[in-house]
C-alpha cells in the first residue's frame, strides 16, 4: 500500500515516471513509421530525425537543450546544430506573448537568411513552419511539419509534441521554409 501512495503516474506529457523526471515518450505513441518514405529527402530526413530525439523535452522560454528545455524556437535552433554542427545565429531576447507587437517580422526574417521559402501549399514533411496569430502580427512560433497532416513543435505548458495539423493551424501558418542541403 505505501508504494502506491508514494508512486506517481507517468507523465501525459513527459512520459516519464516520477517528479521532474525527463523520460522521452515512447515514438510509436505517435505512430512514427521508420524508415522514412523514399519521398522525403536529404536534408529533411535528417531534420525529421534529430526532431523525434526532441519529443518530450519541457518547454522552457528561451531555453535550447534536448531534454532539459525548449521553446520553439530553441527546438529549432537545437535541431539546426545538430544537423549542421552549428548554431545558425543567436536570437536576442523575445517575449513569448503571440500578440506582441513590433517593427518588421524577425521569424520570418531570420528564416530567410538561412533557408529557401517555400509556397504554403507545396509544403513537404521536415520544413519549417512559421505562424502568426493575426495577419498584422509578426510571425511567433515554429514548428516541423512532419507529415501531411502533422507537425512537431514545443509550446508553453507542454513538452515538445507531435500536434494534429488542425484547420486552426494551418490557417496561421505565415510561411514555409526549406532547410539547406
Amino acid at each position: 500500500m505505501a508504494e502506491a501512495e508514494n508512486s506517481t503516474p507517468p507523465s501525459p506529457l513527459w512520459g516519464g515516471v516520477g517528479e521532474g523526471v525527463f523520460q522521452p515518450r515512447r515514438i510509436d505513441e505517435f505512430h512514427v513509421r521508420l524508415p522514412w518514405p523514399p519521398t522525403v529527402e536529404e536534408p529533411a530526413r535528417r531534420v525529421l530525425e534529430a526532431a523525434i530525439g526532441w519529443i518530450g523535452t519541457p518547454y522552457r522560454h528561451q531555453a535550447s537543450q534536448k531534454g532539459v528545455g525548449c521553446d520553439c524556437l530553441g527546438l529549432v535552433r537545437g535541431i539546426w546544430r545538430e544537423v549542421y554542427d552549428r548554431e545558425p545565429e543567436m536570437p536576442g531576447p523575445y517575449a513569448p506573448d503571440w500578440a506582441e507587437a513590433g517593427g518588421g517580422d524577425p521569424l520570418v526574417e531570420a528564416a530567410r537568411r538561412h533557408c529557401r521559402e517555400r509556397p504554403v501549399a507545396e509544403a513537404r514533411p521536415g520544413d519549417l513552419l512559421l505562424f502568426r496569430w493575426r495577419a498584422h502580427l509578426p510571425a511567433k512560433h515554429a514548428g516541423i511539419l512532419f507529415d501531411e497532416r502533422r507537425f512537431l513543435h514545443a509550446y508553453e505548458g507542454h513538452a515538445v509534441t507531435i500536434s494534429a495539423l488542425v484547420p486552426q493551424w494551418r490557417q496561421r501558418i505565415a510561411a514555409v521554409f526549406v532547410f539547406p542541403g
